[in-house]
């Protein structure tokens, strides 16, 4: 066991090559694919308010808490996966590393299955309750979600080979396949929204399809390195092993997108259906701040990988090298989007709609929301840094205190005391807190840790 163990390690670039250019060769690839899917988020954005209409996207607003929903599984699924099998690599063992990679496919599937009952039976309230009595908001939000909903097996099984392909050093290789997926999905939106004029309902169905393709590539690209974790791995390994430790490590991630559904219901909730230009201007700063959230997602999954990699083979110093890297970068990422939300969110908003309105109401939201964004980075790479030592206490407190207790509590106290036009101070005053929380955690007698 240990000289195969030592072959392995012998190449994994996660354990040989300098910390600052393992880091560069991780993160780089990986904010281009999670930026491409970000950027089509934007585009399909533009699709909807300037060739549907204003009121279409902000029924496509009111989705945004399930479609958060979709994201929080993936990560629950893959993210889970990931920091286990990132550490069975590291340890030179592949094997088990296949049995992860099986028992996260049974996951995903038993996940699907639970978002397709929540649907029927939470749907035909949930919608209605978010639109607050419009009800010319309802049926294009439905038709939306009913695709995403059904589509649900294939984006949480992307996101688990994504996720493993990722964990072992193939990060290039996914930004290559997500440049051009994504490329075909902007393509599918201007066929199914301009050509087909199917609607909100045609971009839904350019995604799904999307998702599709980049599954159907990855599992080629599996299949033909022998490198990787192999694909007989799902043919020989259980589907239903292994859930309780995924689910435990992936969870605090997780919830961390669900908080964001929650926090993105109560502002809908706050606001009310009386508003479209607003709900459409919130709309668009969900779209834009998740733009913008993903390359600071692609810092943290690279820190994750090199931590877990290193942790396996018992190398925290480079581990923490690679967390002091990744804080110091997304920090960096974050101060050039306080910049652009301070300054540009009318020109940004102009980009989406020719509506009057939507881009005035945009540009104070998007200054007040991310008016302490510069927090929020490093706060996210430490606490992915923890999730990949196995430490899923430490990673729930730095990523579910702000989006489950802080903002929804500021947002209802803010807009009741004061009006609704106050609750987006709720942003900039959570970031404060749990910037505070990082503060102390990180301050504390052993605040690495070890490996758990």
């Amino acid at each position: 066991m240990s000289h195969r163990s030592v072959t392995d390690n012998s190449v994994n670039t996660f354990l040989t090559l300098p910390v600052g250019r393992l880091f560069l060769r991780t993160a780089l690839p990986m904010a281009v694919v999670m930026s491409t899917g970000g950027l089509l988020s934007v585009v399909d954005g533009i699709f909807v308010g300037r060739f549907v209409g204003p009121d279409a996207l902000a029924a496509v607003s009111l989705s945004f808490p399930v479609v958060m929903l979709l994201t929080a599984l993936s990560t629950l699924a893959g993210g889970g996966m990931a920091s286990l099998a990132a550490r069975h690599l590291g340890a030179g063992d592949k094997a088990m590393a296949g049995r992860v990679f099986a028992g996260a496919h049974g996951l995903a599937l038993a996940l699907s299955a639970g978002v397709w009952l929540l649907a029927w039976l939470l749907g035909p309230v949930l919608l209605p309750l978010l639109a607050g009595g419009n009800t010319a908001l309802v049926a294009p939000a439905r038709a939306y979600l009913a695709i995403l909903i059904l589509g649900a097996p294939l984006q949480l099984a992307l996101s688990v080979h994504a996720d493993l392909l990722r964990s072992e050093g193939r990060a290039g290789v996914i930004a290559l396949l997500s440049v051009l997926v994504n490329l075909l999905n902007i393509a599918a939106n201007a066929l199914f929204i301009l050509w087909l004029d199917m609607g909100v309902a045609g971009s839904a169905l350019g995604t799904v399809l999307a998702q599709g393709l980049g599954l159907a590539l990855l599992l080629g690209v599996r299949a033909r390195d022998p490198a990787l974790v192999p694909l007989a791995a799902l043919a020989r390994e259980s589907w239903r092993r292994g859930w309780a430790r995924m689910l435990a490590l992936g969870l605090p991630l997780c919830l961390s997108f669900i908080g964001m559904a929650l926090v993105s219901g109560v502002v809908l909730l706050m606001l009310g259906g009386s508003d479209p230009v607003v709900i459409a201007a919130y709309g668009v700063a969900t779209r834009l701040l998740g733009f913008a959230f993903l390359p600071l997602m692609a810092i943290a999954l690279a820190v994750q990988s090199i931590s877990g990699n290193n942790a396996g083979a018992g190398r925290m110093a480079r581990a923490r090298a690679g967390l002091r890297l990744g804080a110091g970068s997304a920090g960096l990422w974050c101060l050039l989007v306080m910049a652009l939300g301070t300054f540009a969110g009318e020109a940004l908003g102009a980009l989406f709609s020719d509506a009057p309105g939507v881009a005035e109401a945009l540009a104070p939201i998007l200054r007040m929301m991310t008016a302490l964004y510069v927090v929020s980075g490093p706060v996210l790479v430490l606490a992915m840094h923890c999730q990949a030592l196995g430490q899923p206490g430490r990673t729930a407190l730095l990523t579910l205190v702000k989006p489950w207790l802080l903002t929804p509590a500021l947002i209802l106290t803010l807009s009741t005391a004061f009006g609704t036009q106050a609750l987006w101070l709720a942003f900039p005053l959570a970031d404060a807190l749990v910037a505070l929380m990082a503060l102390v955690l990180v301050t504390r007698p052993n605040r690495m840790g070890e490996p758990a």
